[in-house]
């Protein structure tokens, strides 16, 4: 049996990095790890998806939305979420 790489398989499937198709595969999925993050550090906290809208004045099905799919979250929600709901501080990195 021919076993392929994660790598090999999405070059394959979304075509190699810098095309347009595999840049947004990697944004979504970023989004999607940003969204799951966030959904780990509320239940570690013991917090409710209502309790964390409350504190960030947002409704609980936009916290859901967030934790689902991360893709329209912007910057200053992202700190929001992190900084007034979780107590936490959010540290961003750029690749060049």
């Amino acid at each position: 049996m021919d076993t392929k790489s994660w790598e090999e398989i999405k070059n394959e499937v979304y075509g190699s990095k810098g095309t347009d198709r595999r840049d947004e595969l990697e944004r979504e999925s970023e989004a999607f790890k940003i969204g799951v993050l966030l959904r780990k550090a509320r239940e570690d906290k013991n917090l409710t998806q209502q309790q964390m809208a409350d504190l960030v004045h947002k409704k609980r099905t936009y916290i859901s939305r967030v934790e689902n799919d991360a893709a329209n979250l912007t910057l200053k929600t992202l700190f929001d979420l992190v900084e007034k709901g979780l107590g936490g501080k959010v540290k961003i990195e750029i690749e060049l």
